[in-house]
């Protein structure tokens, strides 16, 4: 009897799916009152009407145009959207659309013209550059289709991860990884849901993938963004709204 108990606390102390000699799992590191968090963040969301809800990256593109027309559209706005507002992101994809925003149409336009219909998108300049540049390159290597794996479309001029993330999800269905972006990156360090601070989005992506449920993954951008534009703002953040007052590291008591 004696030793059938010693076994059975072996498999317990070890993964039950390796075999004995296995090293001790370690315990997943989890932040605390995460869950709990989370659940608030859902409540104050649960309205959807933060400027991401109704003019977000989802909200621009045409989802009546040809999928491969549509997964471009996304493409487009999210390159667009860097450092700026939806409404403007919005508003600029309006604009393209409304002269028939397909591939072969950016390249019959000129980088001057494309620049005066997405003004006034942060880095307007750049980004008309880049639209071409990247437009040329899915006509001729992807026949006019975006890319479908994260690593091929980080190699566009213009795209970033948590660009590349959100195409993959918005576009091919597929969650490939965390979206983060400013606000993300924010308000996960202000709820400590990082192990340590990091300073950059791409260093909290990896962080917060490190122990944050999979099933989570596609919810989380949507979700803190909004929170990020309606109440965890940048600077005076509306600590006295936020459901999450008692039970945030950084909240202003």
């Amino acid at each position: 009897p004696r030793r059938s108990r010693r076994r059975k606390s072996v498999a317990i102390a070890y993964d039950p799916e390796q075999g004995d000699g296995a090293e001790p799992q370690r315990p997943r590191w989890e932040p605390k009152d995460w869950q709990e968090q989370l659940e608030r963040i859902r409540e104050m969301r649960r309205n959807r009407d933060a400027p991401v809800d109704g003019m977000g990256v989802e909200k621009c593109y045409d989802s009546s145009a040809p999928p491969q027309v549509m997964r471009y559209q996304v493409l487009l706005s999210l390159m667009l959207s860097s450092q700026t507002k939806d409404q403007v992101t919005w508003a600029a994809m309006l604009r393209l659309r409304q002269r028939g925003l397909t591939v072969d149409s950016v390249l019959h336009m000129d980088e001057a013209t494309l620049g005066q219909i997405i003004y006034p998108v942060g880095f307007w300049r750049n980004k008309a550059k880049y639209i071409k540049q990247t437009t040329a390159i899915l006509k001729e290597k992807y026949g006019g289709d975006i890319p479908s794996t994260v690593e091929e479309l980080v190699q566009l001029p213009g795209v970033g991860p948590k660009m590349a993330h959100l195409a993959m999800n918005i576009a091919w269905d597929s969650v490939s990884g965390i979206a983060v972006d400013t606000h993300v990156h924010r308000i996960t360090n202000r709820l400590k849901w990082v192990k340590k601070e990091t300073k950059y989005p791409e260093e909290t992506r990896v962080a917060l993938e490190d122990w944050l449920p999979r099933d989570l993954w596609r919810e989380i951008n949507w979700l803190l963004v909004g929170f990020g534009q309606q109440t965890c703002l940048p600077v005076n953040p509306r600590c006295s709204q936020c459901l999450n007052q008692d039970i945030c590291p950084a909240a202003k008591r």
